[in-house]
C-alpha cells in the first residue's frame, strides 16, 4: 500500500481528504463491522476517538464502510478485546496493548514499558523507527493487524489514600496497574491488581484497593477517584507516552478493498493525533479543578523514582534473556530510546526545562 502517497493526497485539504474518497468507493460492496472498546462511554476523549474514527471510515468511503463502537462490557469485557478480535467475534477492537502483558509481555512495546518512550518518541518509533514492522511480525501470531489509535502523553502516578515518601510505603500497598509496572510494583512489595476503568472507583471506595492509576486529570476528574483517595501524585514512571491500538482481525482485513484499507489507515492517523491533542489542552484544566476540589498533589521521591528504574531495568533484561520474541523488539527499541534520549536532551528538554522555570518566576 503507498500509504503516504495516499495520506498526502486524502489530507491535502479537508474537504478534498472528503470528497475524493467516496468517488473512490463507487462500485464498493457495503461492509459493516462491530469494534468493542476497552473503555466506557464516560470517558469521552478515549472513548470519542474511536467515534472519531467510526465516523470518518464512513466520511471517507461515502457511508459504504460503517464500523459500530461498543463500549467495554458491552461485548466482552474491557480487557478481552483482544481476545475478541483474535477470535472473530468482532472485526476490530480498540485497546491499550499492556493489557495483555499476561499472554506475552512483548505486547507493552506498542503501548508502554516503565521509563520508556514519550509520546512523540513513541509516534517516531512506530511510524519511523521500525517499530510498525517489528509489531506486525509479532502480532501476526495472534491473527491481528495493529494500528496507531492515540495516546494520553506522559499519565500521572496515580491516587493514593495515604502518601508514600519512601520504598518501605510501598510495602503491602494493594494498586490497581497494569503490565510491567505491576512487576515492578511488586518488587518494591506493593500487590498489583489489573482492574478495568469502569471498576476502579468501587475498588478504592470499598478498600479492596489502596491505589490505583488510571490516565490524568481529565478521565480521573470523570472518575471521580479524588474523592475516595487524596493523594494525587506524578510522573507515571511506567506510561511516559502510552500509545493506543486498533487492532483487526487479519482475516477481516484481507477482505477489504484497498481503498477501504486506505481509509481505515487515515482515519486512524487522524484519531492518533486528536487523541493526544485533546488530553494536551483538557488536562490542565482539569488538574486545577482537582486541586481546588481537595487533591493533594505530590511527585514521587527521588528514592521511590530511583528504585522503579533499577527495577524497572532488571525486569525487562530478564524478560529479554528468557523471551525471544521479546528479545527481538526489546534491543532495537532500546537503542532507538537511548539516541531518542541524548536528542531530547540538546533542545526539546534544554527549551522546555527553561520555559517551565520562567514561568514561575
Amino acid at each position: 500500500m503507498q500509504r503516504r502517497s495516499f495520506l498526502k493526497n486524502a489530507t491535502a485539504g479537508a474537504g478534498a481528504g472528503v470528497l475524493a474518497l467516496p468517488a473512490m468507493a463507487q462500485g464498493q460492496p457495503a461492509v459493516n463491522w462491530r469494534l468493542a472498546s476497552s473503555f466506557p462511554k464516560t470517558l469521552d476523549t478515549i472513548f470519542g476517538s474511536a467515534e472519531h474514527f467510526c465516523k470518518r471510515v464512513a466520511e471517507l468511503t461515502g457511508g459504504k464502510f460503517t464500523i459500530r463502537q461498543f463500549a467495554g462490557g458491552e461485548i466482552v469485557p474491557g480487557l478481552q478485546v483482544m481476545d475478541a478480535v483474535q477470535a472473530g467475534t468482532v472485526e476490530m477492537g480498540h485497546t491499550p496493548s499492556y493489557y495483555y502483558f499476561g499472554k506475552d509481555p512483548a505486547f507493552c512495546f506498542d503501548c508502554a514499558v516503565p521509563f520508556g518512550l514519550t509520546s512523540r518518541q513513541q509516534t517516531a518509533w512506530y511510524d519511523q523507527g521500525g517499530g510498525r514492522e517489528l509489531m506486525r511480525e509479532f502480532y501476526k501470531g495472534y491473527g491481528i493487524i495493529n494500528f496507531l489509535a492515540g495516546n494520553t502523553g506522559t499519565q500521572m502516578g496515580g491516587w493514593y489514600r495515604k502518601e508514600v515518601k519512601t520504598v518501605a510505603d510501598m510495602k503491602g500497598l494493594k494498586i490497581r496497574i497494569a503490565g510491567f509496572a505491576g512487576r515492578v510494583m511488586e518488587r518494591m512489595g506493593a500487590v498489583p491488581q489489573q482492574i478495568p476503568a469502569s471498576d476502579v472507583y468501587g475498588a478504592l471506595e470499598k478498600g479492596t484497593i489502596d491505589a490505583a492509576e488510571w490516565v490524568g486529570p481529565y478521565d480521573d476528574e470523570k472518575l471521580g477517584l479524588q474523592r475516595v483517595a487524596p493523594h494525587y501524585y506524578a510522573p507515571g514512571w511506567w506510561e511516559a507516552g502510552p500509545q493506543l491500538s486498533f487492532y483487526i482481525n487479519i482475516k477481516e482485513w484481507e477482505k477489504l478493498p484497498k481503498e477501504y484499507q486506505a481509509a481505515l489507515e487515515c482515519a486512524s492517523y487522524e484519531c492518533h493525533v486528536i487523541m493526544q491533542a485533546e488530553y494536551d489542552t483538557k488536562n490542565p484544566a482539569a488538574l486545577a479543578r482537582l486541586m481546588k476540589n481537595g487533591a493533594k498533589l505530590h511527585t514521587f521521591s527521588k528514592e521511590i523514582m530511583d528504585a522503579a528504574y533499577k527495577l524497572s531495568t532488571a525486569v525487562m533484561e530478564e524478560e529479554s534473556a528468557k523471551n525471544a520474541k521479546f528479545k527481538k523488539i526489546y534491543e532495537p527499541w532500546k537503542k532507538f530510546r537511548q539516541d531518542q534520549n541524548q536528542w531530547a536532551s540538546v533542545a526539546e528538554a534544554t527549551m522546555q526545562n527553561f520555559l517551565i522555570n520562567a514561568g514561575r518566576k
